[in-house]
């Protein structure tokens, strides 16, 4: 046996988690509901300005990076981004969004946004506290 680094990206580890998880959800009689999501705002020149990621799984959607430019920061556009992943998943068996971010980030953003914080894993530099966020949808 090896134990090498090999990219998210690598197609055999890709099918390999795909069936893997696919098989034991199945196993244990949950619905997998499997899905992966990026959605990307533009500006009127076509450029990327704001992106935001995650995956859909089980009964839950998680928010993994949401990042905007500097330059087009406090516009709403991340809000805009995280309502757009509300009205994709909303109605379609998903019970609730779930996001983390850390303390220097946006802890704030989320509340404003209506995310329940559910718990705060303090650390010794608070700007590297991780908090735990999640909405019903």
């Amino acid at each position: 046996m090896v134990i090498k680094r090999v990219s998210e990206t690598d197609d055999r580890a890709g099918l390999f988690i795909n069936e893997a998880f696919t098989d034991y959800a199945i196993k244990s009689n949950v619905k997998l509901n499997f899905e992966e999501y990026c959605f990307a705002a533009e500006n009127d020149e076509g450029e990327i300005i704001g992106v935001i990621t995650g995956r859909a799984y089980y009964n839950e959607v998680h928010i993994g990076d949401l990042i905007i430019d500097e330059k087009y920061r406090r516009l709403r556009l991340g809000s805009e981004l995280v309502k757009k992943v509300e009205e994709e998943y909303s109605g379609k068996g998903f019970e609730k969004i779930t996001l983390t971010t850390f303390g220097f980030q946006a802890p704030e953003f989320y509340k404003k946004l209506g995310y329940s914080l559910e718990f705060v894993r303090e650390d010794k530099d608070p700007k590297l506290s991780k908090y735990f966020y999640s909405k019903a949808i």
